[in-house]
């Protein structure tokens, strides 16, 4: 009879203690997801604004809108050291760079454009769409590298940012200017005769053929520098598109 007791006691425990189902796995995350770090100590300043901003959330916000990925591509924005963002492939996380945005702000500043606040998350938020080009040649497995990967890239930030209407026109505007205005100084991010960037002269006439080709009616002073854009715009766009197609939300 005592055996009998102690076992049903010991079931008894078992049961409000140690037999309840394990927890179940919570679920792998999909689409852009975003990150800070600490910046350093130079980046404060620049970083604090990016964050209250909320760019990077509102441009991962539209990716996610716009396609369906199948894994997690993690933005961290971070500092850099000067290395410049980028993607990396292996553990699909892009890097944005508050450096870079300090850069960009003192480039602005230097022609005059000030307040640079616009301006500067204007080229933030191209820059994580450009990135968002890499990752989707990587998930798609796309047939391009180098030099070709670089600006079709550069195609899908325009992308992303005239699918915004007036307002990503006028990001793309100043993500723009912001590459005539290295091309000018000389010293903008991707100078050097190795980098696999288009010169920034070639980038910036590229996002200006694409605003002016999308809704020549809003920019006619690109006209006379850009005629033959408003047909080669929609060939642009519908290669990035038929490119999508397995990620595109319906």
């Amino acid at each position: 009879m005592e055996r009998r007791v102690r076992a049903a006691t010991a079931v008894a425990t078992l049961l409000l203690t140690g037999c309840a189902a394990p927890s179940p796995d919570p679920p792998a995350r999909t689409g852009f997801t975003v990150r800070y770090e600490p910046p350093a100590a130079a980046d404060r300043a620049e970083a604090a604004r990016l964050r209250a901003g909320r760019g990077a959330e509102d441009a991962a916000d539209r990716l996610n809108a716009f396609l369906d990925l199948p894994h997690e591509v993690v933005v961290v924005a971070k500092s850099c050291a000067g290395e410049g963002s980028g993607y990396a492939p292996g553990v699909r996380r892009i890097e944005l760079c508050y450096d870079d945005a300090v850069e960009d702000r003192a480039l602005f500043e230097r022609a005059g454009d000030r307040p640079a606040d616009e301006a500067v998350s204007a080229v933030w938020t191209e820059t994580l769409f450009h990135e968002a080009g890499h990752a989707l040649v990587d998930l798609l497995d796309l047939p391009a590298e180098g030099r070709a990967e670089e600006d079709a890239a550069d195609r899908f930030a325009a992308l992303m940012l005239l699918r915004q209407g007036p307002p990503g026109e006028r990001a793309l505007r100043l993500a723009a200017r912001e590459y005539a205005l290295a091309a000018a100084s000389g010293t903008g991010p991707h100078a050097e005769d190795q980098d696999e960037h288009a010169p920034d002269a070639v980038r910036e006439a590229a996002h200006l053929c694409h605003l002016y080709g999308a809704a020549p009616a809003h920019h006619p002073d690109l006209a006379p520098r850009f005629p033959h854009c408003p047909t080669t715009w929609p060939t642009t766009r519908d290669a990035w598109l038929q490119d999508l197609t397995p990620l595109l939300r319906r």
